[in-house]
């Protein structure tokens, strides 16, 4: 997912309580919490529970932990007993499969690794290669049921790179609730927000510009979440024509966008949508999104123009 900044807001409601900034490393990224409370043991007690949560998706998600269960998922073809926050990661994916008409599909991991394995050599793959791994592909031939995981397709492989850091996010903005935290911002590759900065009234986050150093825009985040989907965050080609947001329908990557930035009611729906979006293009991506209850949306073309739906939350 790309990078996304936090930033200052402007003078309203008064959160109570003192400041408290955490930072870790999980999901292959920086993870920051920055929590508002007048007890430092209870922020601190919060934190660590929300960093529980973090690992827990890690050790259930990650294509890095040989012993995760989406790992061994991967590897055998079938998963027993899996965990079922896996279980509900995978239906909320397919879901946005057949929402998406397709464009969203974490089957997709096999392609992934075609172009990973050129770009060692600054190459790319030949269409009958892309061909090829396609027949490994395909979101209706994964199998979900509570006592069990399965593919259809034989040397199938799934990644949840566009599901996972969303769904951390989501659990661990429960740990903190659940420790009372009102005011906290959660920064896991996703944003958060939980309650406003003290003596704010909103969390301002800058989304990256896609081309440069610097925020293209920024948002007003208060009571959703936000993630971004760009180009540049590993591109495959120099002129970022090829890049790691791939079309499982075509294989490559699509042409008309550099970055999608989604406001949704939770991480896991902000973080899958940006990926879906981005595939969809602009127009499909619109209709999508006005068909959608709290979910807004920021475009960014290749030439830099940025367009929005009415409700995206621009300051």
């Amino acid at each position: 997912m790309a990078t996304l900044m936090a930033q200052g807001a402007s003078h309203g409601s008064v959160a109570p309580g003192q400041k408290h900034f955490r930072r870790a490393k999980a999901l292959g990224t920086k993870v920051e919490f920055t929590v508002f409370h007048h007890e430092e043991k209870r922020a601190n007690r919060a934190i660590d529970a929300a960093l529980d949560k973090i690992e827990h998706v890690e050790q259930l998600m990650s294509l890095y932990r040989t012993d995760s269960q989406l790992s061994l998922l991967n590897r055998q073809g079938a998963l027993r007993n899996p965990h079922p926050d896996l279980v509900t990661a995978l239906k909320k994916s397919i879901e946005l499969s057949q929402r998406s008409e397709g464009a969203f599909d974490v089957t997709v991991q096999p392609l992934w690794k075609l172009y990973a394995g050129h770009s060692d050599s600054r190459s790319l793959p030949t269409e009958a290669e892309i061909g090829k791994v396609r027949q490994r592909m395909g979101w209706e031939y994964i199998r979900v049921e509570p006592e069990i995981i399965y593919f259809d397709r034989p040397g199938m492989q799934v990644t949840l790179n566009g599901v996972a850091q969303g769904l951390a996010a989501d659990l661990a903005r429960q740990a903190l609730e659940e420790w009372g935290i009102e005011n906290a911002l959660i920064d896991a590759g996703e944003f958060n927000a939980i309650g406003s900065p003290e003596q704010r009234d909103s969390w301002h986050i800058g989304v990256q510009h896609p081309r440069q150093l610097g925020s293209i825009a920024k948002t007003r985040l208060q009571g959703r979440c936000l993630s971004t989907s760009g180009d540049y965050a590993s591109k495959f080609s120099d002129d970022y024509c090829h890049h790691h947001l791939l079309d499982p329908r075509t294989g490559l990557s699509p042409l008309k966008l550099s970055a999608v930035s989604v406001a949704a009611p939770t991480g896991l729906e902000a973080d899958s949508l940006s990926t879906a979006l981005f595939v969809l293009g602009p127009e499909k991506a619109k209709e999508m999104v006005e068909s959608m209850d709290l979910v807004d949306a920021l475009f960014v073309s290749k030439s830099g123009d940025i367009t929005a739906t009415d409700g995206f939350p621009l300051v």
